[in-house]
């Protein structure tokens, strides 16, 4: 049963029962609950607070609770839905309403003839199956791996286990369909952790591991790791791109979780130190081939010769099961024994499933060129971090009217999948259409220019992780047909997003949080644009956005290389202004003023004031009165923090009085300014305005969470407890540094971490706790000396001298 069934049989439920139907809220629930999705991840998608979701949820509950007579949960909503959607509808759809109604008459039943009642035509001779991954599951097993070769339904049993267990969330990977697109095991624990369970991950393997394993001893969850394969080598150890899977794979075989996790592979997994139980999958039986040829109503000769023989020579595969019913039926007008004789009695020259696939597809080339071109271009598409496509990115691939009859050709002969209006490949029609694709290199290269070209048009605005992630899709199709300078275009395309602000997708996703794999892609094109013959400014940019990345996680002295250069790169530019046009003048001077503000960003976190106040200054110089009025506005933010850093009161009230009668003017848009709200906080908090300053940071504090900037939210957290520290309520203080820690920790901003374990130091000596005081600022010691920041060592070290009991 779909999520859209359910919600239509719950609907029904609740209006014979109260008069009401669902509410949007209450159907976005619903859809996302049946999905394993949390309470913030739902709140986040319906664009309500998480505490007004659980509200309307748990109102939901109730309800169906006192339709159906038993308790109903978030955790066993689906299980229990499905269990009374069985009870009120006893049979599947008559097999009259699914084949054309000419066959009807024609139907020949073998003998003896199987049952279709009550099966499922997806998942025929299954039952057993299931029944045996709870076994297992009861016995203790975690990991379970389900073994066999392509086409034999192993995705589909697992997805059905995991889908009718009451699991409280449900994690899935799936993992790149060929080696060299393997995915870095960090980018699938950011995902996991940020979008399915809540959480910051962690600056490096090991902390975003522990963080997993804590939600996996405090929750019931189920883990799909799809499609293992090409992970493993030739001896079923991970091939070396994949070697830290193996630590993933260790912590979801600890007999301390709650987890369990099933694994799909056609080979077996045979990695030192991790317990799994390999489960191979039987095949399906010739009764199972004769419950589904007969659901399909197929005219079978009266003796069982052909099927047998068909089953014999594909061994009961699944898939191989359903593409030889969709072909008789589609090709010949559902006649087997047609089928036979148009085949003779070796009816494909080989057996296994690849070649019943080449052979389908060939035939699919004779009779449909159009659907058979499609098919090949659809298998451009990754299928990884998003698994399923929308139609519109199907249409993409072709001219809409001939492409909506080639998907329903592609259907027919079940070569494509489809689930409630989205549609992937099956991984072996995949490989075999993308091998053709790859021998046609115009081909090639125009499906996937087409899908970039998709993913760029089709996100207009970044109001989620998911946005930015579809948007991001580009970048790989351009990748793949060695277009560097396109894969960078896609970084560097500005959309506005949720802070209303106008920025590169890069820039706005680590902003979200995704430091590693921004810096990660950005650092790939790199290496290739740096050896061509690419415009200066497209690399210049990048690097810009690079060194703000290298800052947050505490690489400054790269950040600022990054800088320089890209400052070096605009001055020769703008020394020849006038072979520039206005617009490119604009662009160059913005870029120029950007690093310089990012510049003296670094030199405060280094504690180099000095030197951040020329950089600021310089900054102000350039942008007051002019297009780039904005940069003014935020570097005087940050020249009045540094000023009231080094005791100048006067001159940082002053300026600090302006920029907060800028921002109230600006308050309309002041998403966008979170991170100089913050700032204007701390120069309050230094200028003993404590009231004024509280109400900056939870300014800043309300627009990171509705935009998700973990950042500033941190640095929001560490100046309310300051604050409360300040008003002698130390209880309260603790709470906020506590969420802090995690945050920049989980981020990896190792100088916000630093000056967070500084203020928690002040904190516990506040309470005359000097020994743990010591520890934090030990810790804060050994963060600015890895980040080579001498004069905040040197602050650092006058505290534990000075700040005696």
């Amino acid at each position: 049963m779909g999520v859209d069934n359910a919600i239509e049989f719950t609907d029904s439920l609740l209006y014979e029962k109260t008069g009401q139907h669902l509410s949007d809220l209450q159907c976005c629930i619903l859809q996302q609950v049946w999905g394993g999705k949390t309470y913030r991840a739902i709140a986040a998608v319906a664009g309500y607070s998480e505490g007004h979701v659980k509200d309307v949820a748990s109102q939901l509950w109730r309800l169906l609770s006192d339709v159906l007579g038993e308790r109903i949960t978030k955790g066993n909503y689906r299980s229990r839905l499905v269990y009374w959607l069985k009870r009120a509808k006893r049979k599947v759809i008559t097999v009259a309403d699914r084949v054309s109604p000419h066959l009807h008459t024609a139907v020949a039943a073998p003998a003896p003839a199987p049952t279709t009642d009550n099966i499922d035509p997806h998942f025929i001779g299954r039952d057993a199956h299931i029944q045996t991954l709870e076994d297992l599951k009861s016995q203790g097993h975690k990991i379970i791996v389900i073994q066999g070769e392509g086409g034999l339904g192993k995705t589909t049993l697992a997805q059905h286990y995991l889908r009718q267990t009451s699991f409280d969330i449900l994690l899935e990977w799936r993992v790149a369909q060929e080696t060299s697109s393997l995915t870095d095991v960090e980018h699938i624990l950011d995902e996991w952790l940020r979008q399915d369970l809540g959480d910051e991950p962690g600056q490096d393997l090991s902390i975003s591991l522990s963080r997993l394993k804590r939600h996996l001893k405090q929750k019931h969850i189920g883990i799909l790791i799809d499609n293992l394969e090409p992970a493993l080598d030739g001896n079923g150890q991970f091939v070396p791109e994949a070697r830290s899977y193996a630590e993933l794979l260790k912590l979801l075989s600890d007999f301390s979780i709650q987890a369990t996790t099933l694994i799909t592979s056609r080979d077996r997994l045979c990695e030192p130190g991790i317990k799994a139980h390999h489960y191979r999958l039987p095949r399906l039986t010739f009764v199972n081939w004769q419950q589904c040829f007969s659901y399909h109503q197929l005219r079978l000769p009266t003796t069982d010769e052909i099927l047998q023989r068909l089953h014999r020579a594909y061994g009961g595969n699944a898939k191989a099961m359903e593409i030889l019913c969709s072909t008789v039926q589609t090709d010949f007008n559902g006649d087997l024994a047609a089928y036979w004789q148009a085949y003779g009695a070796n009816p494909l020259a080989e057996i296994d499933l690849k070649n019943l696939v080449i052979s389908q597809i060939d035939r699919l080339q004779c009779l449909d060129p159009v659907a058979h071109q499609l098919l090949c271009r659809l298998s451009c598409y990754r299928y990884q971090a998003i698994a399923k496509l929308p139609l519109a990115a199907v249409l993409a691939q072709g001219q809409e009217q001939d492409a909506q009859r080639a998907i329903a050709s592609l259907r027919n002969r079940s070569l494509i999948e489809m689930e409630h209006g989205q549609y992937w490949l099956h991984p072996i029609i995949r490989a075999v259409a993308i091998e053709r694709l790859r021998q046609d290199a115009a081909l090639w290269h125009q499906a996937n220019q087409a899908a970039a070209h998709y993913w760029t048009s089709s996100i207009t605005v970044l109001k989620s992780i998911m946005d930015a992630q579809q948007a991001l899709e580009a970048y790989y199709h351009h990748i793949a047909i060695d277009d560097y300078s396109a894969a960078a275009n896609v970084l560097l395309k500005s959309r506005h997003n949720q802070w209303q602000q106008f920025l590169p997708l890069a820039s706005s996703l680590y902003r979200m949080g995704f430091l590693h794999p921004v810096s990660t892609v950005i650092t790939d094109v790199l290496t290739h644009l740096e050896n061509e013959s690419t415009p200066l400014l497209q690399v210049s940019e990048l690097r810009n956005i690079l060194g703000d990345i290298y800052w947050i996680t505490g690489e400054i002295q790269a950040a600022i290389t990054c800088q320089e250069s890209t400052l070096s790169t605009t001055h020769r530019h703008l020394d020849n202004v006038t072979n520039l046009d206005a617009r490119r003048h604009y662009y160059l001077q913005m870029l120029n003023i950007d690093s310089q503000l990012s510049l003296g960003l670094y030199a405060m976190d280094l504690w180099e004031l000095d030197q951040a106040k020329d950089a600021l200054t310089t900054v102000i110089n350039q942008g007051e009165n002019t297009r780039h009025q904005a940069w003014a506005d935020k570097a005087t933010v940050a020249l009045a923090l540094t000023h009231a850093y080094q005791g100048q009161a006067q001159t940082a009230s002053t300026l600090a009085k302006r920029c907060l009668h800028t921002f109230t003017h600006q308050s309309s848009q002041s998403g966008r300014l979170a991170y100089f709200i913050q700032l204007l906080g701390q120069t309050y908090g230094q200028l003993g305005h404590l009231d004024q300053a509280k109400n900056l940071y939870q300014q800043a504090l309300n627009f990171a969470e509705a935009g998700h900037y973990p950042q500033v939210k941190a640095k929001a957290l560490t100046g309310l407890a300051t604050i409360s520290r300040q008003h002698q309520q130390p209880a309260e203080a603790l709470q906020y540094h506590s969420q802090s820690v995690e945050l920049f920790d989980g981020i990896g901003a190792k100088c916000d971490l630093a000056y967070a374990y500084v203020e928690l130091g002040h904190t516990y000596l506040s309470l005359q706790k000097v020994d743990v005081a010591h520890q934090y600022w030990h810790q804060a010691l050994a963060l600015y000396r890895d980040i080579d920041a001498q004069k905040q060592m040197h602050r650092v070290l006058n505290l534990l001298n000075n700040k005696q009991s």
